[in-house]
């Protein structure tokens, strides 16, 4: 992906309309109000925004869809929305309401063809497929669902593997392990997955300063994730691609 700018996502991880964060996908706190916070990360620089419904089930599927709504009233940049898509018209519903992409995660693990469907049906650019994993024992990564619970049969490479010949158009990356540690994030399965994958790979989980994501940068990701770090106003984004533009990563600049 040389000569293709690099992109900072602030995360948003909702909860019944609240943004929270928490560590190792638990003991979630509370940050704050999702549409003003993305308003807030869109004036700093921002390339895109990311909202995960952590707990999305059909009872907060309309609360999900208004504040879908609200922010593609607030935004001009992109945004994507997962959590909780089960089907193509959980996809549409999304799409419709303003969201420019929507990320699978439990959904496409349990009914993988979702991927094809929604890349014939939306256009590839719009499906991102979410993998959580953690490091086994033996030293291969295993990929979770249910928001980290539920461990599969899948290998982070088998299925990345198999996302991306079903037409998946970008890849979102979380270490479990590293999730809300500040420990930075985990290149040891990151930095192999984005330089063999043919689409854009997005590091998560860990980020705690600049440096973290300049080493991602660095060792192949495509665009970086980034929640605590933002939302503890210890680091603005502006700040952040201005130090990486310094250190060589090719970012925008212009807002």
């Amino acid at each position: 992906m040389a000569g293709l700018l690099r992109r900072i996502i602030p995360c948003l991880d909702v909860d019944r309309g609240r943004v929270v964060k928490g560590t190792h996908f638990v003991e979630l706190r509370d940050m704050g109000d999702p549409v003003e916070l993305a308003v807030r990360y869109q004036s700093e620089g921002a390339d895109e925004i990311v909202f995960l419904d952590i707990n999305a089930s059909a009872d907060n599927r309309p609360t999900a869809l208004d504040m879908v709504r609200q922010v593609a009233r607030s935004l001009t940049i992109p945004f994507t929305l997962g959590g909780g898509l089960r089907t193509l018209d959980d996809m549409y519903a999304f799409l419709d309401a303003g969201a420019d992409k929507v990320a699978l995660n439990s959904s496409a693990l349990a009914q993988p063809q979702l991927i094809e469907q929604g890349a014939r049906q939306f256009g590839s650019q719009c499906i991102v497929v979410s993998i959580d994993v953690k490091r086994q024992a033996a030293g291969y990564y295993r990929v979770y669902s249910h928001g980290g619970r539920k461990g599969t049969g899948h290998t982070a490479k088998s299925w990345v593997r198999e996302v991306v010949e079903r037409g998946a158009g970008e890849l979102l990356l979380t270490s479990i392990d590293r999730d809300g540690t500040g420990d930075g994030y985990d290149m040891a399965i990151t930095e192999p997955i984005a330089r063999a994958t043919p689409i854009p790979v997005i590091a998560s989980g860990g980020a705690k300063n600049t440096a973290h994501l300049l080493e991602a940068f660095k060792r192949g990701a495509d665009a970086v994730l980034a929640a605590t770090m933002f939302h503890s106003g210890e680091f603005q984004v502006g700040q952040v691609k201005r130090d990486l533009k310094r250190a060589g990563i090719p970012v925008r600049l212009d807002y």
